[in-house]
């Protein structure tokens, strides 16, 4: 006898667990793992839907308690073996429910109607067409005679257009379809991205020496059966995307599909314009921006094999690709690859596990590796691949730093200093375009002295301390908080306070001083309609604005041949976040930023402002010197146990009630201590940095062990604990495995 374990239809959140039924014999030999079957379910046998996650030969339960399938229901999604288990492994490692997991890698979510095109086809002759115009036209029958008229001229017609211009109802074709005049045939549209996009005609690329020891490296490793993840360090403006396209086509060509995941919509652009001008209609693109119908249709054009690449953020992992040959992470240091909603998944982890099940390679790409990655490559796990010159003649801009405490003693209190303003003076004269980057990321209510540079820090945590509405400033690693200071611990002046400075304040500044300049801004504000991204961006393209304005979205991946100055201003204010990652965080943005000038025939140059010209990742984000920046930070990462040194995990607490929700966390930090575990560190709990949201209180508490299974067998033990006691019912608890943000 054969069992099916189901999972209840994913919209039934409570129903988190598998249900075990009788395989009948109609349907043995024709079940797969991933199929949605109807069933008979509780006490009224009423029909529900599920997924089908496994098969057993022995019963759990007593064998008349368990009930029969009724049957496989028609053309339902195939989720399949592939992604049922890749929501397994996230339920498991994540923690989530299992029900939250399918929701997140599930290819279609909800169906949308599809567009049909309509045609009309003349089944008769046209002699037989001629005799019945004839009597259509003696009877007076003008609506008739109109259609077969037309369809005397083309025997082809398209439906709603000749409804429309021949002034036609409905029944009047219905009936030419029932008297066998016509045939109507119908043929599905795919809402296409790039409808309308005009592509240009793709260029022989020349790859050079690094690029191709890249390609035959990874290539030469396929072709043998080796199946690993890479890492391809390459500086900004240095040609990773022309290496990923190059083993995108071999991946291709050996009858394979490849996924390429991108960290934002704003790079969605450029980048997915050069795919698409390489492969033509085998590539297609998924983000949040499409419209449900477009979003749809590429599910169903991935799940029919009528796309070879899909090109997205880290959504576009779950498509219905099932002979994956190449999965690639471009800029894979960004944040925006790991969730923040349950499952708390990281997509260069899923990716990974993804590609171990299809057999598939996994090239991770970046000019600034994340500290995780590029410590994983120098410890042999990862293949390691380097590209250290721009293409072409471009060359790597000169990078200066001002030190805005000197700018402070020469009275100068303007945003600019004196060298920026003066650089952006040389560039409009010269009509050369200029990029101002306001290093807003992170921001956090934090406290600093313009005099001096200092950052109130937690003396145990060795983050920045917040500044709450209270007056006082807080650590939301370990709770520690002291009152605000009024004047400079480290040399007692009165010039501290919280950064206040915005896009909109930049973009009123860059007007005042530079009177007839073309300014654009992009922010969260300008970019929040679905082609925003692209009409800033073309515009600026075009040359139809000398200055553009922006946050860290106006830094990341795009190519502006004519800009030749970057101005980053504040540099430092990203150091300021309260998280340790913060170093990295600002090293990346900085060499980032840095990289969008001069990547064109003309030299480039960037200012960067900051109050703290001698920290280490300024400095080495100035030099463009990752090394050096890696070397440092493992040394801090070692000594304060943070990952990758270590590993990591959030719990995250929230409940309506305050005092029920620190009465519990303080309960789950003892029930922790409890366990004993030898290695374990427990910091907190803490009030979350966001302590309030939507009227849920919030708490955590952070854990830190040298071994990965030791968090990932705690965080078992206390799902067990939570499942047996009441209490924690009204309480909402997450896990969050290495968290990359503030909870």
């Amino acid at each position: 006898m054969e069992f099916a374990n189901v999972i209840v239809d994913i919209s039934h959140e409570k129903l988190d667990r598998v249900f075990q039924y009788r395989v009948p014999e109609s349907l043995k030999g024709k079940l797969q793992a991933g199929m949605q079957v109807e069933f008979p379910f509780g006490m009224g046998n009423r029909r529900m839907k599920g997924y089908v996650v496994g098969f057993s030969r022995e019963p759990d339960y007593p064998l008349d308690k368990i009930k029969e399938l009724t049957g496989i229901v028609e053309g339902s999604v195939k989720a399949e073996a592939q992604l049922i288990a890749l929501a397994a492994w996230m339920r498991e490692r994540y923690g989530s429910t299992m029900n939250q997991a399918l929701k997140t890698v599930l290819p279609v979510k909800q169906k949308t109607r599809q567009r049909q095109s309509r045609r009309m086809v003349r089944k008769i002759s046209r002699e037989e067409g001629e005799m019945l115009l004839q009597e259509y036209q003696r009877k007076k029958y003008r609506a008739k005679a109109r259609l077969l008229e037309a369809l005397l001229q083309d025997e082809m017609l398209d439906y709603q257009k000749t409804l429309e211009r021949l002034k036609l109802s409905a029944s009047v074709i219905s009936g030419f379809e029932k008297n066998g005049i016509i045939e109507i045939k119908s043929e599905t549209i795919y809402r296409n991205p790039f409808a309308g996009r005009r592509v240009n005609k793709k260029q022989e690329i020349t790859l050079s020496k690094e690029q191709k020891q890249a390609v035959e490296g990874i290539w030469g490793d396929y072709r043998q059966g080796i199946r690993r993840t890479y890492l391809l360090h390459g500086v900004t403006g240095s040609g990773k995307t022309e290496v990923y396209m190059e083993l995108i086509a071999r991946v291709i060509d050996d009858g394979k599909q490849a996924v390429v995941l991108i960290p934002e919509i704003a790079l969605t652009f450029q980048t997915v314009m050069r795919f698409h001008e390489r492969f033509g209609e085998r590539v297609s693109v998924m983000h949040s921006r499409l419209s449900d119908g477009e979003r749809y249709d590429q599910f169903l054009r991935a799940k029919d094999g009528e796309i070879d690449v899909i090109i997205g953020p880290r959504s576009a992992l779950f498509v219905p690709f099932f002979h994956i040959g190449i999965i690639i992470i471009d800029e894979e240091h960004e944040n925006s690859y790991k969730s923040e909603t349950v499952p708390r998944y990281h997509a260069r982890e899923a990716a990974v596990f993804r590609a171990g099940m299809c057999g598939a390679s996994v090239v991770l790409g970046s000019a600034t590796p994340s500290v995780e990655s590029y410590y994983h490559a120098g410890k042999g796990e990862y293949g390691f691949y380097r590209l250290s010159e721009r293409i072409g003649e471009a060359r790597l801009p000169k990078v200066s730093i001002i030190d805005l405490r000197e700018e402070l003693k020469r009275g100068n209190r303007s945003i600019f200093s004196w060298r920026l303003k003066e650089a952006m003076e040389e560039r409009l004269c010269r009509g050369e375009q200029t990029m101002l980057f306001l290093n807003r990321r992170g921001l956090s209510g934090f406290v600093s002295c313009r005099a001096c540079g200092t950052a109130i820090r937690c003396p145990h945590c060795d983050v920045t301390l917040s500044l709450h509405n209270d007056g006082r400033l807080k650590c939301h690693y370990c709770g520690y908080e002291i009152p605000m200071p009024k004047v400079c611990p480290s040399c007692g002046s009165g010039y501290i306070s919280g950064f206040r400075a915005g896009t909109q304040q930049i973009e009123r500044e860059v007007l005042k001083h530079f009177k007839g300049a073309r300014v654009l801004r992009m922010d969260y504000d300008t970019t929040r309609t679905k082609e925003s991204y692209e009409q800033i961006l073309t515009a600026f393209g075009r040359g139809e604005a000398d200055i553009l304005v922006g946050t860290q979205m106006i830094v990341k991946g795009h190519d502006f041949p004519n800009v030749t100055l970057v101005g980053v201003l504040a540099a430092d204010i990203s150091l300021y976040a309260s998280d340790y990652r913060a170093s990295e965080r600002t090293f990346q943005i900085l060499t980032q930023a840095s990289g969008r000038a001069g990547r064109g025939m003309k030299a480039g140059e960037a200012i960067i402002q900051t109050y703290k010209p001698e920290h280490y990742s300024i400095r080495t984000a100035a030099g463009q010197n990752y090394e050096e920046f890696f070397r440092q930070e493992m040394m801090y990462r070692q000594m304060l146990g943070y990952p990758p040194a270590a590993f990591m995990m959030g719990i995250y607490l929230s409940g309506p009630a305050e005092g029920a929700l620190q009465m519990c966390a303080g309960m789950l930090g003892s029930m922790i201590r409890k366990f004993e575990m030898k290695g374990i560190t427990v910091i907190g709990p803490a009030a979350a940095a966001l302590s309030r949201k939507n009227d849920m209180y919030r708490m955590v508490i952070y854990l830190k062990h040298k071994e990965e299974t030791a968090l990932l067998i705690l965080k078992k033990k206390l799902e067990k604990e939570l499942e047996k006691d009441p209490v924690w019912q009204k309480i909402y608890i997450q896990f969050d495995y290495n968290p990359l943000n503030a909870y």
